[in-house]
C-alpha cells in the first residue's frame, strides 16, 4: 500500500474508489410546492402563485397558450424544461428582488445591460436561460451587472 509520501500530492491512496455523488437538482423551499410528487411542475399552483392565467403564463415563457391546457403537451420534456428554467431564475432573484411577485416583475420587465437591454423573459423565450443563470451567478459573485 502506498503511503502519503509515495502518493503525488501527499494523500494516502484508499482501497475504496471515490464515487462522487450524483447531483440532484430539486427545488428548495417554497419553490418545492410548485412541483408534484412525479417531479413535474404543477401548473395550477404556478399560475395561482403568480396571479396569472395559464395563457398569460404561457406567453411569459414563450409557449402557445394551448400548450399548458393539454396534458400531453404540458408534460412534454421541452415544456417542463422551459417552465423549470423560468422558475429557477425567479427563485434566484426572489431574495434580492423583495419577493416572488417582484422577482416576476424583474423577470418580465427589467432590461439587463449585459444583454443589450433584453429582459430575462426575452432571453428565456429565445432558449438562452443558461446565459441568464450564468449572468446571475456572475452578479452573485460580486461581478458587475
Amino acid at each position: 500500500m502506498m503511503t502519503s509520501r509515495d502518493h503525488p500530492g501527499g494523500f494516502e491512496e484508499s482501497a475504496t474508489p471515490y464515487l462522487a455523488p450524483t447531483p440532484v437538482h430539486l427545488p428548495a423551499g417554497r419553490a418545492a410546492s410548485l412541483f408534484g410528487t412525479d417531479g413535474m411542475v404543477d401548473i395550477d399552483h404556478v399560475v395561482e402563485r403568480f396571479g396569472m392565467s395559464k395563457g398569460q403564463f404561457a406567453e411569459t415563457i414563450g409557449l402557445a397558450p394551448e400548450t399548458l391546457r393539454r396534458t400531453s403537451r404540458l408534460t412534454a420534456a421541452k415544456t417542463q424544461s422551459r417552465i423549470t428554467e423560468m422558475l429557477e431564475i425567479i427563485a434566484r432573484v426572489t431574495g434580492w428582488a423583495g419577493g416572488e411577485k417582484q422577482a416576476m416583475a424583474w423577470y418580465r420587465a427589467e432590461p439587463i445591460p449585459a444583454f443589450g437591454g433584453r429582459t430575462a423573459e426575452s432571453l428565456v423565450k429565445d432558449g438562452k436561460a443558461n446565459a441568464v443563470r450564468d449572468y446571475l451567478d456572475h452578479v452573485a459573485m460580486g461581478g458587475f451587472a
